[in-house]
Formats: C-alpha cells, sequence, structure tokens
C-alpha cells in the first residue's frame, strides 16, 4: 500500500452538525480493516469531542484543539504541545467583552466578529500567539502551532511518514495539514480556497465525501 493511513477534519468533513452518520462509520470500519490507520485532526477541544463522538475508538491518534492536544484512545493518554494561555489575555479579553469566550487546554476561543479585538489584545501584550480562522471560529494559539504541527507530533509516535498520509478537510484550518500529507482531498462543501489548492474534490459532501474518498482509497489506493 502506497497510503498507510487517514487524517482527517471533524466538522464540516465527518460531521454533519456535531454527528457522524453510520455509513461514514461503516466506512471508517473498512479501512481500519484494511489494514490502515485513522487519524483525527480536530479544532474542538478534547472533553467537547468525546461528548459529542462516541466512537472516537475508531482512531488511533486525536489531535484536538487545532493542534494544541493529542489524545491516544487506545491508552487514554494525553500529550500538550504548549502552555496554557497567559492569565492576563483571557482577562484583557473578557474586559473587552470578548463573549463567547471558550478556554481549553491551551486553545483560546470566540467566534467572528471578535478576531479584531483578539488580534489588538496579542498585540497590546506582545503575545507570540497567532489568530486561526475557522469559517466563523475563532481560535488563538501559540504562533507555530497549528494542525500540521500536531500531526507531525502523532505522525512520529506512530512511526508514519507524512507522505503515506491521505487528508480530507473542509476549511481554511484544514490547510496546514492537508500540506503535510502525500494527498490532499477536500469534500465538495469544502471552501473555496481549499477546493482550489487540494489534490482531489470529492463529489459528495461531509461525511458521503469521506465514504466516496475511502472507498476509492481501499479499491485503488488512490
Amino acid at each position: 500500500m502506497r497510503y498507510l493511513a487517514l487524517a482527517s477534519d471533524y466538522d464540516g468533513t465527518l460531521a454533519t452538525d456535531g454527528q457522524v452518520e453510520e455509513s461514514t462509520l461503516a466506512a471508517l470500519r473498512r479501512l481500519r480493516d484494511s489494514g490502515r490507520q485513522l487519524i483525527l485532526v480536530t479544532g474542538r477541544q478534547l472533553d467537547d469531542l468525546l461528548r459529542v463522538f462516541a466512537q472516537v475508538d475508531l482512531f488511533d491518534y486525536v489531535i484536538a484543539e487545532n493542534g494544541a492536544l493529542l489524545y491516544s484512545p487506545v491508552t487514554r493518554q494525553e500529550k500538550l504541545l504548549s502552555e496554557p494561555s497567559p492569565k492576563v489575555f483571557v482577562q484583557k479579553l473578557q474586559e473587552r467583552g470578548v463573549e463567547p469566550l471558550s478556554l481549553g487546554r491551551v486553545i483560546v476561543a470566540t467566534w467572528h466578529p471578535h478576531e479584531t479585538t483578539v488580534q489588538a489584545v496579542l498585540n497590546e501584550l506582545s503575545l507570540d500567539w497567532q489568530v486561526i480562522l475557522n469559517k466563523d471560529a475563532v481560535m488563538v494559539l501559540p504562533a507555530g502551532l497549528d494542525k500540521a504541527a500536531g500531526l507531525q507530533v502523532a505522525l512520529k509516535d506512530l512511526a508514519l511518514s507524512a507522505d503515506a498520509v491521505v487528508g480530507v478537510g473542509d476549511a481554511e484550518n484544514d490547510q496546514a495539514f492537508l500540506d503535510l500529507c502525500g494527498y490532499s482531498v477536500a469534500v465538495a462543501n469544502a471552501l473555496p480556497m481549499l477546493r482550489e489548492h487540494c489534490d482531489w474534490v470529492t463529489e459528495a459532501a461531509r461525511g458521503a465525501g469521506v465514504v466516496e474518498l475511502i472507498e476509492k482509497l481501499i479499491t485503488s489506493d488512490l
């Protein structure tokens, strides 16, 4: 086999409105039965993911918080790739009326149109953190920490080369890890800028697009 693993985004790719259809789950099981590994790459916080996705054990590795937190469903071990956000940063966002404001183990998250305020506070505090957009979601992480950085660490742990990984996603925050993968795929509902930069675009959207990709991967190794 040329491709030994599939790395997939969750929301808007595997999942529709936070839920994964049974047909998509069945395809993931078929891919595992083919001897390939599964890696989930999501912007969600781990607790939130585990709450909405009971079948996370299908995956060999989970990259949560947009790259900041690695999780092994087999061992239940977690690995943080950075320190939490400075308390003064969160305090100033609250003072500026940025809400809702969600705090993960590392990630700080809010929604459009607060990205301008977030960037202004980062500049004021001279923090080496970055704003990452995911459609209307606004995520704040240490500079250099994104889905690609998380995937690189996961692949090292799994003894896999990025060239042997197929990646699939739908939004701008997926671009980094898709660029790392040996073959990049956008589901049909992906943002135009992502579709333009991927090796292939599925005909179907979201989970059905992932099923389409998996069938192609199993039958022809792409």
